[in-house]
């Protein structure tokens, strides 16, 4: 494990494992770099270099008061792509990560990038507007900011049950999981969680998505209720010239988590493809 330090001096965590091609990888909100632990893992195991970082106010990097914005989590990512001169780099994102990793595209190209994976990924918008009515409306994400602002400990544990599907009949979450993803979010600084609200509500993604020019995995889940499919990757994947999407029935946001074995298996597939 290590640390970089961006141009405003913020130092960013990340963990780097094995050897080979470099797969990056990036969290979602409110989690870490150890959200991918199981996937890191896989695919160190699998001859690839494996590489996740805490995004700042995340996890074990610094918590500026300022910065909390998607140009600056996609800037901080270029950073560590350049500062371990990582290429043909795979980055693979997740929910907010997602967002994170197609902006970075948007501001910084693909010279360094070979494959993108993006999962429950929030591009291309997530709020409900006049030109995207199937969005959720903003009282939903002003929910999230007061459960922040409020008593974030029990917000994050009630949260965790739509991110994973535990309210769904037949469900096989373990509370394990579920404390794994409430001790991750109490590890983000306040002020970051509330304002990363905004960022991955309210970004449009839709010129970044164009400007993605690599081989692309959409995978979502049609039972999300975190990052509901309408309104993301079926939309998304119609924007990028080389893209193929994945629907995993009935598997919810946290797919890596809750769909895990079905997931890995593809990624496996797509990094070698």
């Amino acid at each position: 494990m290590g640390t970089v330090t961006t141009a405003d001096g913020t130092s960013i965590h990340y963990k780097d494992w094995g050897t080979g091609q470099p797969v990056v990888f990036s969290h979602g909100w409110p989690l870490n770099a150890d959200a991918w632990d199981n996937q890191l893992r896989l695919v160190a195991e699998s001859g690839y270099r494996a590489i996740a970082h805490d995004r700042r106010g995340h996890g074990r990097s610094d918590q500026p008061w300022h910065g909390n914005d998607m140009d600056t989590y996609a800037d901080d990512l270029a950073h560590l792509l350049a500062e371990l001169d990582l290429r043909e780099a795979v980055l693979v994102g997740h929910s907010t990560g997602g967002g994170e990793v197609v902006r970075t595209i948007g501001r910084h190209g693909t010279e360094r990038i070979s494959k993108v994976v993006l999962l429950g990924a929030v591009p291309p918008l997530m709020l409900r507007t006049d030109a995207n009515p199937e969005g959720l409306p903003r009282e939903v994400f002003d929910g999230l900011r007061e459960g922040v602002r409020a008593d974030r400990a029990q917000f994050y544990h009630e949260l965790s049950v739509p991110f994973y599907g535990a309210d769904r009949p037949g469900s096989t979450v373990s509370q394990g999981l579920r404390d794994a993803f409430w001790l991750q979010s109490m590890q983000v600084g306040v002020k970051a969680a509330y304002d990363c609200v905004r960022q991955f509500s309210e970004t449009d993604f839709t010129d970044d998505l164009r400007r993605v020019d690599v081989p692309t995995f959409f995978a979502h889940g049609d039972d999300d209720q975190i990052v509901p499919i309408v309104a993301a990757a079926p939309k998304a994947v119609q924007l990028v010239k080389d893209a193929t999407l994945k629907v995993y029935p009935g598997a919810p946001h946290g797919l890596n988590g809750a769909y895990e074995e079905e997931f890995n298996a593809d990624l496996l597939a797509f990094l070698s493809s």
